[in-house]
């Protein structure tokens, strides 16, 4: 169970360890960037199998001596590298998935490109509850990242997308196959943000229709990958603010569904969205809830990366949401007239899935 994770199981000398490696953590990550962005780490998997030595990598990659062989003496105390022999360099199993695991590549990306420079506001963040790091990538105009995700510089815009897609994406396929049981014809698609939900939906079931409802510049993007994939006849979509307090839905939708949308809300905001929702739902109404959970993980790496994001939505985001633990985010679903009627864990490996009703 992931609660044994969380307790203090650490002796002494485990322990000083770990706070040390903890005190050059932002270093070492830089360290581990650079050697996959240079090449250097690809080239000890390129010579797995005899090793290389520095001198050869850094005539190789037109490198200077000195840097190379800083990286490679560092990387072997992260466990990127190991030595064959005296001097020859082997990528390890780490460093190959730093080469090659998409999930890892997606998180290495999203840390340095959007949140790297912004952590070190971290604290004024926390402080004063704002997104104080926003100003690091660009968006210091927005209270929030959401408005400007259409206008983030890149490498930046391509990070984030390709960070939240990734863990939206793994869980399309298993979501589809639970929301589709009751044959929806209308979903009302909140927070579509690019529209991937909503063609995804259309290439399942020729029969369904969605609306996106989403801020003018996310609609604007999904509309340009709607047409490009020639579904605007089945895909539509409404300008809205979900917090406004005379919130309209569309007419005759039977579903809602909302992906990795809630925790980018405080716990007020999420309640105020859910009440304005549950007020224009009918009791045969479906409301489809996709989020991580970090509390439901399988393991502790998952759980350890969700923390992250948290950090992430304080000092980039928005300043006032996290990953949110399942008790805590039950509570705000009954607290807006909804119950859950059914969760499914494990969706697309991270997910949580929640099919919520209306309370009569």
């Amino acid at each position: 169970m992931l609660k044994e994770y969380f307790k203090d199981n650490l002796n002494s000398f485990q322990s000083k360890t770990e706070i040390q490696k903890l005190t050059f953590y932002p270093m070492m990550f830089q360290a581990a960037r650079v050697m996959r962005i240079t090449g250097i780490l690809n080239e000890t998997y390129i010579n797995r199998h005899n090793g290389i030595d520095s001198e050869k990598i850094a005539s190789k990659l037109n490198l200077p001596h000195y840097g190379v062989k800083v990286l490679l003496e560092v990387s072997l105390t992260i466990g990127l590298v190991f030595l064959k022999e005296e001097g020859k360099y082997c990528i390890t199993k780490m460093g190959y998935l730093l080469l090659n695991d998409k999930a890892t590549i997606v998180n290495l990306n999203f840390s340095h490109d959007i949140c790297y420079k912004a952590m070190y506001h971290l604290e004024e963040s926390i402080k004063k509850k704002k997104p104080i790091g926003l100003k690091e990538i660009g968006l210091d105009k927005y209270s929030t990242i959401y408005p400007g995700l259409s206008e983030l510089p890149e490498p930046i815009k391509t990070s984030w997308f390709e960070f939240d897609h990734y863990y939206s994406d793994i869980a399309f396929p298993e979501a589809l196959k639970i929301v589709f049981i009751d044959k929806p014809l209308h979903i009302l698609d909140i927070g579509g943000n690019t529209g991937k939900w909503s063609m995804a939906c259309c290439r399942y079931d020729k029969n369904v229709r969605m609306t996106i409802i989403d801020l003018p510049g996310q609609l604007d993007s999904a509309k340009e990958n709607i047409e490009a994939n020639n579904l605007q006849n089945r895909i539509f979509g409404k300008a809205g603010d979900v917090l406004s307090n005379n919130l309209k839905l569309p007419a005759d939708f039977d579903t809602i569904w909302m992906s990795q949308f809630l925790d980018c809300f405080s716990e007020e905001q999420i309640v105020k969205i859910l009440t304005n929702i549950c007020n224009e739902m009918s009791v045969n109404t479906n409301v489809f809830i996709l989020e991580l959970f970090w509390d439901r993980q399988k393991d502790l790496a998952a759980a350890y990366c969700l923390h992250g994001i948290s950090l992430y939505f304080s000092a980039v985001a928005n300043g006032n949401s996290k990953m949110y633990h399942s008790k805590d985010f039950y509570k705000l679903i009954e607290q807006a007239g909804l119950k859950v009627v059914s969760d499914t864990d494990h969706v697309g490996e991270f997910h949580t899935l929640l099919k919520c009703k209306k309370v009569f």
